[in-house]
């Protein structure tokens, strides 16, 4: 829980959702020094951009390997300021370890430099492509999962070159300091990374401030928001937004596997997962028996603020109305509760809940949710489990359990699917992170999300002269016929 200063506007401060204990005190950082800390970042990113990819990924490793020797005292950081279990946070850590090393080692593959073919007209040039990093990258990061996520674009936007300047969420600036610090430890020479903490006034000066893009993960509404704070500077947005995740299962489905699955994919982190499965949709002839397997395994997961609970509280406050909304609005709908509701709500602790028979246009179908909470339909085949899953404004990921997944993952709208699994695709850091639809655009991870932070620089040299001389105005006619035969022989048989 965040609470801005009463008798000052300069500063805020956090409170554990737990137990409410004051956990850190922090400035808003004015618009005048989100402008300093990019003119800062302007200098660094110079010095950083020219040191080689191994340079560079050396000092990308050592920075790893504080987070790794230091994971415990972090983890201590996210559950103060998030309220998850201290098992989750590690487990948050553990995997933004993989991103790193991936980043680090294969910035010099993906990004530089390489051959490109030339075609016979163009046979006296050599060509490459390789790409150059933008320059500063302004990072906004979310608060639930406030390492793994904000590293997915920071560690990237390093690698390639950039030098960043990171606005955490308002509910775990903390965790943000944490970072900053121990990069600073390694990387002392110039501020290549930097801390701005602040509220929604820091972060839209961030995107004002003359970044050569931002990366953001948050709401669909906010990020509405920052695309406006963007689009005077026309400063470059790549959005990882929210999600109404659905999840498959089809008639011949392990029923015990995706009962775990899906248990754990829309309680998880209490069910503040942009990627957590929301919506479930089971073939008839299954759904009885894996309705009452996800039952008995979600009804063994206690949500609280104790070192046992196995889910947290909900970190934002405000979350809590929204989740009883759509819990209540599905029962007045017809929908049922078969686990937990609204009686499972005290204060910020939310205890699983699973509805059935909810009508698809409540809120509970419609809107993100964020919460542990699911929805399961019966549907009379994948056909119809397809086009309800893909009835939605949203499109970040999915999930199929059967024999069929891969034909039914061709089918779905959405950035990412998992196939008899959960959570997987974020855990690979070969692989694009993102969406599309209100689920945002561009991408994070892999081969995409190193070249999200950079431009591509196209160069051409020429080897000897040209045979036909075409771009000169001594051009004769002789050499516009010659021209006129190569293109008939080349493409005119098609």
């Amino acid at each position: 829980m965040t609470t801005i200063h009463p008798a000052r506007t300069n500063g805020f401060a956090v409170h554990a959702p737990g137990c409410g204990d004051l956990v850190g005190e922090h400035p808003i950082r004015t618009e005048a020094e989100v402008r300093a800390a990019v003119e800062r970042a302007r200098v660094a990113a110079a010095w950083w951009s020219r040191l080689s990819y191994a340079e560079r990924g050396e000092r990308l490793d050592r920075f790893r390997g504080v987070l790794a020797r230091r994971a415990a005292q972090l983890a201590g950081v996210i559950h103060d300021e998030t309220g998850k279990p201290h098992s989750d946070a590690m487990l948050e850590i553990a995997l933004t370890l993989d991103h790193l090393a991936w980043a680090a080692r294969n910035a010099p593959k993906v990004l530089g430099r390489r051959r490109a073919k030339v075609g016979l007209l163009m046979a006296n040039q050599a060509a490459t492509v390789e790409y150059q990093p933008l320059g500063v990258v302004g990072v906004i990061g979310p608060w639930n999962y406030p390492v793994f996520t904000p590293l997915g674009s920071i560690a990237y936007a390093l690698a390639a070159g950039n030098a960043v300047v990171f606005k955490p969420s308002e509910l775990t600036p903390g965790t943000g300091a944490w970072l900053v610090e121990a990069f600073g430890q390694v990387v002392g020479e110039h501020p290549v990374l930097q801390l701005v903490t602040g509220d929604g006034s820091t972060g839209a000066a961030l995107c004002g401030a003359g970044v050569d893009k931002i990366a953001f993960t948050g709401s669909t509404a906010t990020a509405k928001k920052v695309m406006a704070a963007c689009a005077p500077t026309l400063t470059p947005l790549v959005a990882e937004c929210g999600g109404k995740d659905a999840l498959l299962v089809d008639a011949d489905a392990d029923l015990d596997a995706a009962a775990d699955a899906t248990a754990w994919a829309g309680m998880a982190n209490a069910g503040q997962s942009c990627i957590g499965t929301e919506r479930v949709y089971v073939h008839e002839r299954v759904y009885e028996s894996f309705l009452a397997k996800l039952v008995a395994i979600a009804g063994k997961a206690r949500a609280g603020s104790d070192p046992e609970a196995q889910l947290g509280p909900i970190t934002l406050p405000a979350q809590v109305g929204i989740i009883r909304r759509h819990i209540d609005t599905a029962v007045a709908a017809g929908g049922r509760v078969v686990l937990g509701g609204s009686d499972g709500i005290a204060d910020n602790v939310v205890q699983p809940t699973i509805l059935v028979d909810v009508p698809e246009d409540a809120p509970a179908v419609t809107e993100e949710t964020f919460g542990p909470t699911l929805t399961v339909t019966k549907v009379r085949d994948m056909d119809e489990a397809v086009a309800l899953a893909n009835a939605t404004g949203y499109g970040l990921g999915a999930a199929v359990f059967g024999g069929r997944g891969q034909h039914l993952a061709e089918r779905l709208r959405c950035g990412m699917v998992a196939l008899n699994a959960v959570f997987s695709y974020p855990r690979i850091p070969a692989l694009p992170f993102g969406g599309v639809g209100d689920s945002g655009f561009g991408r994070i991870h892999g081969p995409e999300g190193l070249r999200e932070f950079a431009y591509a620089q196209s160069v051409t040299r020429q080897r000897f002269a040209a045979p036909l001389a075409l771009t000169t105005f001594a051009r004769t006619p002789k050499t516009d016929a010659l021209v006129a035969k190569v293109m008939t022989l080349l493409h005119g048989r098609h």
